[in-house]
C-alpha cells in the first residue's frame, strides 16, 4: 500500500465517522436518545487517533514542511476537512511515491525516520504496538470523558 492510498483511506474513514458522530448527536439532542453517541463517538475517536498516526507517518515519509503536517493534523478537528486536505495534498504531489524508508530504500537520518524505517521493516510487530498504543490512548480518553463532562 502506498502512502497516497493509506492516507486516502484514513482521511475518508475520518470523514465518515464525523457523519456518524453528527448523526449520533442529532439522535441525542433532537430525539432524546443518547445511546448512539457513545458508539459513534467511540468509533470516531478511534479513527481520529488513527488519522493522527497516519498523518505523522506520511509527513515523515513525504518530508512535508512543518506547516503542511500541522494543517494535516488539524484538519481532523474540523468536520469533513480531512478529505479536502488529502485532495489538496494529492493535487500538489505531496502524496506521490513509495515508502522511501522501506527495506532497500533510503537510510534514515533522524529519530522520526529511524522509527518509520523500523516500522516498515517490521510491519506486523509495529501494527500490534500501534494498536496497543491507540487502544491505550483511546481508553484513557474514554475514561476522561467528554470535555467539561463528569469523570468516571
Amino acid at each position: 500500500m502506498t502512502p497516497k492510498k493509506l492516507f486516502r483511506i484514513v482521511a475518508v474513514a475520518e470523514m465518515v465517522t464525523w457523519t456518524g458522530l453528527i448523526v449520533g448527536m442529532i439522535f441525542k439532542y433532537a430525539l432524546g436518545n443518547d445511546r448512539v453517541v457513545p458508539i459513534t463517538g467511540g468509533i470516531h475517536g478511534f479513527v481520529f487517533l488513527c488519522y493522527g498516526v497516519t498523518t505523522v507517518f506520511v509527513w515523515v515519509n513525504q518530508k512535508w514542511k512543518p506547516g503542511v503536517g500541522l494543517v494535516g493534523l488539524f484538519s481532523t478537528i474540523v468536520p469533513y476537512a480531512t478529505v479536502p486536505f488529502e485532495l489538496w495534498a494529492q493535487k500538489r504531489g505531496l502524496l506521490e511515491g513509495p515508502w522511501r524508508l522501506a527495506p532497500g530504500g533510503e537510510a534514515p537520518k533522524n529519530f522520526p525516520e529511524h522509527v518509520e524505517a523500523w516500522v516498515l521493516r517490521r510491519p506486523l510487530i509495529a501494527i500490534v504496538l500501534v494498536v496497543i498504543a491507540v487502544i491505550a490512548v483511546f481508553t484513557t480518553l474514554l475514561w476522561l470523558g467528554p470535555p467539561g463532562g463528569p469523570r468516571g
